[in-house]
């Protein structure tokens, strides 16, 4: 049967899907789940090659201004190993300045998962524009966001192309040397916030034992490093409780996995 119509918001005339039996609706969704998980391996494999990409080593210094003063590109990873820097349009020029910074910019702060997660898998979130920083500090303020945001001071911004337009840069840190590992940007960026969509395309990934990195990058096991955002604690074991909990959806997860290699 033809679906019927409806009016939808603003009067304009909808047309809606057929209303099924709770079987019929049961087939479409295993219908669409096949598709759905195909989507899933295939988004796995595109990070795992992402994970594959090569390096550029950033050769030039630069500088931002912090709430404590200025540092380097060094300093901003907090001593981690990864670093994700998302260029967010907050600057005279930009609508809604000083009150507000570029709405889709704000739409993505307003998204991001808290970087406790982030942090303990060895990943350092940074939000840097232009504005000085006592109008980033009372900007978070009034909207309650919490991520570090720096000020950027020299061409940073020019030299990883994100002065005309927002982009997220990710780079990796040995020892003192700074590699720059991927960029997104355009609708690729509007995606960022979610925990795992970072991770995903950073040198390291998840750091989980089920995905496919090179040979000897950190992996734990699945779930086990899960933890409340207040409660992480560095190079603490996993909590006995939650390890017992986690068992059984790891070994949903490898049931599933061993399902999509038949």
């Amino acid at each position: 049967m033809t679906a019927s119509a409806e009016n939808g918001k603003g009067g304009q005339t909808m047309q809606r899907p057929a209303v099924v039996s709770q079987e019929a609706w049961e087939a479409a969704r295993n219908q669409l789940l096949v598709k759905e998980k195909a989507h899933t391996r295939a988004r796995d494999a595109l990070a795992a090659e992402r994970r594959r990409m090569p390096w550029m080593a950033v050769e030039k210094t630069y500088v931002f201004e912090g709430p404590e003063g200025r540092g380097s590109l060094l300093d901003l990873f907090a001593g981690r190993h990864q670093l994700i820097v998302y260029r967010a349009f907050y600057e005279p020029g930009v609508f809604g300045w000083p009150e507000h910074a570029c709405r889709g910019c704000s739409m993505v702060a307003d998204q991001v998962a808290h970087v406790a997660h982030l942090n303990a898998r060895d990943t350092t979130l940074v939000f840097a524009s232009r504005a000085p920083q006592a109008e980033i500090i009372s900007l978070k303020a009034r909207m309650g966001w919490t991520i570090p945001w720096v000020t950027i001071i020299d061409d940073f911004d020019k030299d990883f192309g994100v002065d005309e337009w927002h982009g997220t840069n990710v780079f990796y840190r040995d020892g003192e040397r700074i590699f720059r590992t991927y960029f997104i940007n355009n609708r690729g960026d509007e995606q960022m916030g979610g925990t795992w969509n970072y991770l995903d395309i950073t040198p390291l990934g998840r750091q989980e034992v089920w995905e496919d990195s090179p040979k000897g990058y950190p992996q734990t096991p699945t779930y086990k490093w899960w933890n409340w955002h207040d409660a992480y604690v560095a190079d603490a074991a996993p909590d006995k409780k939650w390890v017992e909990v986690s068992d059984a959806g790891e070994a949903a997860f490898r049931e599933e996995s061993a399902k999509a290699k038949r």
